[in-house]
Formats: structure tokens, sequence, C-alpha cells
């Protein structure tokens, strides 16, 4: 009788949350047809005659009205739905209380919308014909502002190079998936870090990828057909649950998909890209020989899969912009939170299973003043009171302020690899010291493809079960003898560390090829060892992506890794640690070792890999230490 008492209790419950949830969606959509003037299914003519499907939201007014424009490749075409995770009418009724109309729009390819879609391959012409067609509408007065996260984010870099007149202001939201190449760093896309294919793509592409033989909309449907259908099929793909843990283990990797039945046809052009391949260079990708020409306003985040190449690009805007107006307009927000989680920061924020603290910020309204700054040309305070950027410690669990990335009073400290050859494991005796050691008694370890060190939490994003991100403890993973562990002294007093994290390892190897990753972490007294950042670096690519040098045996060869990132305030008693080891499993890759391809290649090689400190071969970290 108890159980069963439980168990309606848990139904009413349910239907409780259920139909209070749907009473605050009809709301909202009640309210915003009370206000706005809704035009669905609009398609919208490119210029090879391809139409994509648009929706407009603006409110009832005779006055000509700026426009927030957001295009996706995700979905947004059920009225009672809307779109996953901005939820088109809540940002649509906001943004028409504002006084602005909202457009939402669907890439080529995409649901509704004509023609075939490819990742990071749309033509970059279809956001420039949008804005064209958007400015010359009746209601329009000619500005236009872009607003999205992740890939409603990641276009609006390469179409803001494009410099249309009506493109008056941007804010990407954890875009680093359109950055292609920024200085030396060449992610293209988040295919690659240091080389090594970052896992993530092939776990969203199964799950968003449309199928070729997908229903398609007969040649001349009517708007009104196009709403009246779309109430009845969304063109949502919708394939079976996987394990996407087990299916990420399977090699050779150029036949994950196909292993679980997953449409391939992107995957299958891109795995093969080497990271200097030219195709990266064709598509929707931005690179810094393109010139940014629209005033920024840039969201990242500490534990986004991109953090390092989104930090770069801000740099790099406000260095190399040739139009100086444009290189003092841009802005950045860092926050201590997920891949497009701004808005989930609380009072008591947690990132993996660590508390950062009251988090919270004031997102909208700021976004709300960059937009009537430039969409209608209000003067207002967004200039004196918003600091060029904001970013958020860990630690200290603050908010903070600076002018330039990393801030100003940022110095880098070098901190080098000592140990005796036993850095092995938690347990070991590798330190973090400011001398280098004497001689070089260097630390070895075996990296078995077989059996790689998983990803435990970490800066991540899109890969389903397979890993969780955030802070986690590290204590457990760190017993493994294939992780060498270097960790300071006891801080007598806090210290803050807000920058890009620079590394340089002196390895040698018995294998052709093999990677070396780096993890950043906080000792806590109690041992508890929360990680901030990681990276990795495929040694074949040591020299540039442009070349592939192979290793001999036992030579010594320096590797530097690309930059990590953070914020954080090591209080006093912690202590300051870094992992090595040559994996980091299913966030990256598992290089097989061989010297060949990687991704068509079933069996592994086992290195015996070693990493050398001293006078001669200082392994070393810099840490950007914040002075007070």
């Amino acid at each position: 009788m108890k159980k069963h008492t439980i168990l309606i209790s848990a139904v009413l419950a349910y239907l409780f949350v259920s139909t209070f949830s749907l009473q605050a969606q009809d709301n909202t959509l009640q309210e915003l047809e009370d206000i706005a003037i809704v035009d669905q299914k609009i398609m919208m003519p490119m210029r090879d005659g391809i139409r994509l499907a648009t929706d407009i939201y603006r409110p009832k007014t005779d006055k000509k009205v700026p426009i927030i424009f957001s295009r996706t490749p995700y979905n947004f075409n059920s009225w009672r739905d809307g779109e996953e995770n901005t939820g088109t009418a809540k940002r649509a009724l906001e943004a028409v209380k504002r006084g602005y109309a909202y457009v939402v729009q669907n890439e080529r390819g995409r649901y509704f919308s004509e023609g075939e879609w490819d990742i990071l391959g749309v033509p970059l012409t279809d956001g420039f014909d949008a804005f064209t067609w958007m400015k010359d509408q009746p209601w329009s007065n000619g500005k236009i502002g872009t607003l999205g996260c992740s890939s409603t984010a990641e276009w609006q870099m390469a179409v803001a190079a494009l410099d249309h007149p009506s493109h008056a202001a941007m804010v990407p939201q954890a875009f680093g998936a359109g950055v292609g190449q920024v200085g030396e760093i060449t992610e293209q896309g988040n295919w690659y870090r240091g080389g090594a294919e970052q896992m993530l793509f092939i776990a969203w592409l199964y799950g968003v990828e449309h199928d070729k033989f997908k229903p398609r909309i007969p040649a001349g449907a009517t708007q009104e057909d196009l709403i009246r259908i779309s109430r009845f099929y969304d063109l949502a793909p919708e394939n079976p649950p996987i394990d996407m843990a087990e299916a990420l283990n399977h090699l050779p990797i150029q036949d994950i998909l196909k292993n679980i039945n997953g449409k391939n046809e992107i995957f299958d052009k891109m795995i093969v890209r080497k990271p200097n391949d030219k195709a990266w260079y064709n598509g929707g990708l931005y690179n810094d020989t393109m010139d940014i020409g629209v005033p920024g306003f840039w969201f990242a985040s500490w534990y986004d899969v991109s953090i390092t190449p989104n930090l770069a690009l801000f740099n790099h805007v406000r260095t190399n912009s040739k139009d100086p107006s444009i290189r003092d307009n841009q802005y950045l927000v860092i926050a201590p939170t997920l891949h497009c989680s701004y808005t989930r920061a609380t009072e008591n924020t947690i990132v993996g299973e660590r508390s950062v603290g009251d988090a919270t910020l004031n997102y909208d309204e700021q976004i709300y003043g960059w937009f009537d700054l430039w969409l209608k040309g209000e003067e207002n305070d967004f200039r004196e009171k918003t600091p060029r950027v904001q970013y958020y410690t860990m630690g200290s669990n603050k908010w903070q302020a600076a002018e330039t990335w990393p801030p100003e009073n940022a110095t880098l400290k070098t901190f080098y690899l000592n140990s005796n050859g036993n850095a092995n494991s938690l347990f070991g005796d590798g330190k973090l010291t400011t001398s280098k050691a004497k001689s070089d008694s260097p630390d070895s370890f075996t990296y078995d493809p077989m059996r790689p060190v998983p990803s435990y939490g970490g800066n991540v994003c899109c890969t389903g079960n397979a890993i969780k991100g955030g802070a986690f403890d590290q204590q457990q993973m760190e017993t493994r003898n294939d992780i060498l562990v270097y960790t300071t002294d006891v801080l007598e007093e806090g210290v803050e560390i807000s920058g890009f994290i620079e590394s340089t390892l002196y390895v040698s190897s018995d294998a052709k090829d093999t990677d070396f990753t780096i993890k950043l972490i906080d000792v806590y007294p109690d041992g508890t060892a929360y990680n901030l950042d990681e990276t990795i670096q495929r040694v074949r690519y040591r020299e540039g992506y442009d070349k592939e040098m192979f290793m001999e045996k036992d030579k010594v060869y320096k590797v530097d890794l690309t930059p990590m990132s953070t914020s954080n305030f090591f209080k006093k008693g912690h202590r300051i640690r870094i992992e090595i080891s040559s994996s980091n499993f299913p966030r990256f890759a598992r290089n097989l070792n061989t010297g060949g391809n990687n991704y068509d290649e079933k069996e592994g090689v086992i290195a015996h890999n070693k990493v050398h400190h001293s006078a001669k071969y200082p392994s070393q970290i810099k840490l950007p230490i914040v002075s007070k």
C-alpha cells in the first residue's frame, strides 16, 4: 500500500509540474501574441535562389524598429516547444517588450530551410543576404544585431568580416567552434586541439545531422501551408539513444558513426582532414586573415571546450582590426560555467562538483544596453559603466574587472618540473619549483592506447554521457602510474592566477609519434584536487601544422603546448598541481602511436614516454600571477 501511495504522489507531482510549465508557456505565448506581430515561415530568398525558413516577431507599432537576429541549425519550428536551449518565445517576448523585432532563421538545409547543410560550410553570403533582406523591410530601421550561443554564435565572426553596413553589433556566446586559426592556435572549429582530434563532434553529429533522405517540402508551398504542416512535422531527426561512452571507444575512429548507424557523410569528409588542410579555409570558419568590422560583446566560460581560442580571438580583434573605433568597442564576459550555461549561474553555482559561489550577473540588462547603444543609437552609459573585461575568479568567488586580458597586473612566473625520476601518480615525488632541476632524472611512464587515461570532468561540450563537464576531484585518477603529478609546496599566502598558462615539455619516446597532455589543478588542504583547464599536443605537429615531424627513438624534443586559461584564487594552505600524461580520452582521440593516419587504424603501439627536466631540459609551466 505504501509503495502505491508513493507512486501516486510521484505521478501527481509530475502532472502538477507539467501543467504548471505548460501554463507558464501558454502565458508567454499569449503575452507575445498580444504585443507582437508574429509572422512565421517566411521563406527568405538567398542570391542562389535557396530560401531559408524564418520567423519574425515585431512590435505592434508604426515606427521602424531595429532587429535582433538569431540564425541557428537548431529546431525552433514548433510554436509550442520553442527553440532548444534559448527558448524562442521567451527571447522574442523580451526583445519585443524592449522595442526590437526578433528574427530567427534556420541555416540552409536545416528543417524547413531549403538547400543542403554542411557544418561550417554554409556560404557566408547567406548571412550577408539575410541582412540585406531585413534592412529593406518597411518596418526595419536598418540596424541589425546578431545574438546566439554555440552553433547560433559560431557563424557571426566570419560574417562580421564581410562588414555589411546594417550589421551594427554582435553578441557571440560560446563561439569557439566558429574559430579556425588565430595566431598559433589552429583548432579548425574545435575539431582539433594541438593537432589531436576533439571527439565532441562525433557525438554531436550523431544527434543533429539530417539525412539526405529526409522529407522535403514541395516547391511552391505557401506560407499558410508551411505554418500548418509545421504543427505536425518538425522535421527533427530522432536517432535511437546511444551509450556514447561505449560508442566512442570504437576503432577505427572513421567508423564510429557507421558503427552506431549514424549518418556520416559530413564526418567522413572532416575526419580525413589534417589540421592545415585547405578545406578548413573554404567554409564558414573565421581565420585571423579576416578583418572584423563590427562592435562585439563576447561571452565565454571557464569550463567551455574552447576557452583559450575564444580569448585569443577577443585579443586579436582588439589589437588588429583596421578600424580604431572597432578595436575600441570590444567587450568580454568570462563566466565560471559550462558551455552556454551563463544564465544558469545561481547564488550557489556548482560546476561539476565544485561550488564557485554566487556567479549571477545581469546578463540581459547588459546585452540590451549594448544593443540600445548600437541599434537604437541611444546615448546610454554602457561604455562608462561596463568594464572592458568582466571575469569571474573561482576560489575567491567574485566578479572582477580589467581593461585587458590577461589583467594588466598579471605577470608570468615560471615553475619548473622537478623529481628524482619517480613522479608517477599522486604518491610520487614530483614537484613544481621555482628553480630548475640540477640534473636530468626523467620521469617515465607507459602509454597504452588500449588503456587510456579516462576523461574526468573538464572543459567539454556535447559528448552525451561520455564525459561530465566541470571540476571534479582528481585524486582517484591520480593513483594511475601513467599520470605524472607535480605539485608545489603548501602556499603560505593566497595566489590569484588569471590569464593564459603556457607550458613547455622536453620529451622522448620509443614511438614515432605520441601525445602529451597537461591538466592544471587546485589542491585543497584535505587533498581534494579540482581540475581547472587541460590541453594536449600531438608531437608530430610540434613544429607547426603545415608539416609532420616524427620522433626518433629516445631523442629529446621540445614541445610547446597550446595555452590553457583560467582565473582561480589558490587560497593559503592550497597547492598548485599539474598532471602530465599522454591521453585524456574521450575528450581527445587516442594517439595510436604508429605514426600513421590514426583515424583509419584499429591497432595501437604501446609507447614508453619520458618527460625530462634539468638545466638543459627545463620542462616548465608559466603561471600568470596577479599582483595586488
